[in-house]
């Protein structure tokens, strides 16, 4: 199987090609043609075709045919480079590139399927009830009467994907449905979502020259967030820090995502360990979502051995046995770096490995390793593991007063707070380091898609800004129109 860059709708085949392979045998599984920088920038000069093809059909023309894409994508069979693809075969593909169990890429699947064909309610939710044609036209009149404009900051958006973890093209899907095209750098283990979801998206009619995929170096990652002037990337807390000041470039690093006991629910923290095994254990722990800490002011020793005895005698099985729950580590001698690092942290003061007592945590292979799941419990939240992530279902158990948890917990992607208490929830609700808030027991794995996760995407690739038309917004009695800010 080759898969070639997609310049804007046109394949590309190229001399230099990377091998994909099985992570346990080495066999082949696909070829993937290779393109540098410099294709990159060429082809991004025409960009501004990429919206006009798209602006070309109405709004709810392209949220149709993005729909009929999701049923495609998860039962339909397209071409996807020189190769007819069922579901079967993704999954299976995908799988064998990435290390992820077969039973957790069909679920990622669902996934996205689910975002595209519930686009329609997104989108109004993320446009607050905007009306599409307005973003097409660039301004319009709201249903209260008043003036608005929004402009595009880019014709297309850039994406340098991940190879760990399919989850996160959720984030993009809805760009297409807003007029902006896209311009994707896969991971270099997977990319097997973004070319399935380009093959699908044309397969129902979206224009394939508002879609590149362009496959390579880090060149290329570089390339196109230099020339575009909306970008996504998806990295490390290196990579985080490397965009943090840059507007236009919008950084997906560690979630490190946190279950939070207030002092009103702790004493019945039993009846919560559903919720918090499933935060830290589903997706094998690869998201930014997944908690990676859970923060009470007592119980901490008897929450970490409950959830040890729940998540610690998690076996490693084959990716095609449908109750397999761990991902692969496929670069090798990975794992084996990361449990060192783990073993050093666990000797802290204060620390203690609650999964000890269920056998060894790194399994190697001849090409791979795993790490089984690891639930450390701290004293306090000062060792250095109480912040730590891993891509693996790893939390941290730590004691901290209530009135000190909000200071000590850090930037957190998704914060699940179990409590009734107000006073609390209101503290919560003020905290600006904690970005997705869930009041309840309720999963940080469980999103609510009609809600925005790090930043409304329509803020980033759209300007509200000021517009008047004469005669537009005057009222009857012949005052002069009001000048609006765009602002909703």
């Amino acid at each position: 199987m080759h898969l070639p860059a997609w310049r804007f709708g046109k394949p590309y085949e190229s001399l230099e090609r990377e091998t994909l392979v099985h992570f346990l045998t080495g066999e082949p599984v696909a070829e993937v043609s290779q393109v540098g920088g410099a294709i990159v920038g060429r082809d991004l000069q025409k960009s501004a075709n990429a919206r006009r093809a798209l602006l070309a059909i109405e709004p709810e023309e392209i949220v149709e045919r993005l729909q009929t894409a999701g049923n495609l994508y998860a039962h339909g069979t397209v071409t996807v480079g020189d190769t007819k693809q069922a579901p079967e075969d993704f999954v299976k593909q995908q799988s064998a590139t990435t290390g992820l169990p077969e039973s957790l890429c069909r679920a990622n699947m669902q996934k996205n399927m689910f975002v595209l064909s519930n686009m329609d309610r997104i989108l109004d939710a993320l446009s607050r009830g905007l009306d599409p044609a307005i973003l097409w036209r660039g301004h319009g009149v709201e249903h209260r009467g008043v003036t608005v404009s929004y402009q595009a900051q880019s014709p297309v958006l850039g994406l340098v994907l991940p190879s760990n973890s399919p989850g996160v093209h959720t984030l993009w899907l809805p760009v297409i449905a807003l007029g902006v095209g896209l311009v994707m750098k896969p991971g270099s283990q997977e990319p097997w979502t973004p070319y399935r979801m380009a093959a699908c998206m044309v397969e129902a009619g979206i224009p394939s020259e508002a879609i590149g995929l362009y496959p390579g170096a880090t060149d290329v990652g570089a390339g196109i967030l230099a020339a575009c002037r909306r970008s996504m990337i998806f990295g490390s807390a290196k990579t985080v820090e490397q965009y943090r000041a840059n507007p236009n470039v919008q950084v997906h690093g560690p979630g490190f995502s946190k279950i939070i006991l207030g002092d009103d629910c702790v004493d019945d923290w039993e009846r919560y360990v559903d919720v918090m095994a499933e935060s830290v254990a589903i997706n094998s722990g690869r998201g930014c979502i997944n908690a990676s800490a859970i923060y009470a002011s007592r119980h901490t020793k008897e929450i970490a051995a409950a959830l040890a005895a729940r998540l610690g005698p998690t076996e490693v099985k084959p990716p095609d046995d449908p109750d397999a729950k761990l991902a692969a580590f496929t670069i090798p001698g990975a794992a084996k770096a990361i449990w060192g690092q783990i073993e050093g942290l666990l000797k802290a003061p204060g620390v203690t490995d609650a999964t000890a007592s269920y056998g060894p945590r790194f399994v190697e292979h001849e090409r791979c390793g795993w790490l089984r799941p690891v639930v450390a419990h701290c004293t306090s939240p000062e060792p250095e593991i109480a912040r730590a992530e891993y891509m693996f279902p790893f939390v941290s158990v730590v004691e901290c007063p209530q009135d000190r948890v909000l200071d000590a917990i850090g930037p957190t992607l998704v914060g699940t707070a179990i409590t009734e208490d107000e006073a609390f929830r209101e503290r919560l609700i003020a905290c600006t380091h904690i970005d997705r808030l869930n009041l309840g027991p309720v999963p940080t794995t469980k999103l609510d898609w009609l809600q925005p996760h790090e930043g409304n995407i329509i803020d980033f690739l759209y300007r509200s800004r000021a517009l008047q038309v004469a005669g537009v917004g005057a009222k009857a009695d012949g005052a002069k129109p009001h000048a609006v800010s765009a602002a909703t």
